[in-house]
């Protein structure tokens, strides 16, 4: 990787990386691939004209690029999963522990995915965490 240098317009490339850090911090996604071509372009931008990168490296960037398109790829099917396997459980009975750890029982009448969060159960008028389940019974013989 070259060193970052100032561009004939006076840009301080120190700032349009910190800028790019800035945005990939904001961001709610594991692998952000507007973040990545963001430090990419910015890279390429930047670089001395008389040592230009090497290009195994830039190859390499693009791999690490694709690899990014594939994770975000792979989290959508994961939570998606999450959702099929949480939606499964509705109408069966669960126990699981409350905030103040103690022990409640009922019946589960829906499920919910809010994001990158785990699936949240509805038992009766609480939201519970799938991780909080501790015991699941089919509502015909509880």
């Amino acid at each position: 990787m070259t060193s970052p240098m100032s561009g004939p317009t006076g840009a301080d490339p120190t700032k349009a990386v910190a800028a790019a850090k800035a945005a990939e911090a904001k961001s709610k996604s594991l692998g952000d691939k507007d973040t990545f071509m963001k430090l990419l372009v910015a890279q390429l931008k930047y670089q001395d004209p008389t040592k230009p990168a090497d290009s195994t490296a830039f190859l390499a960037q693009t791999a690490q690029f694709t690899q990014v398109e594939k994770l975000e790829d792979m989290i959508g099917m994961l939570q998606s999963q999450r959702m099929i396997g949480a939606s499964s459980l509705v109408g069966k009975t669960v126990t699981y522990m409350d905030d103040t750890g103690a022990t409640q029982t009922g019946v589960i009448t829906a499920a919910k995915l809010n994001g990158d969060s785990e699936p949240t159960l509805k038992v009766g008028n609480t939201d519970v965490q799938l991780s909080k389940v501790t015991e699941v019974t089919d509502s015909k013989t509880a």
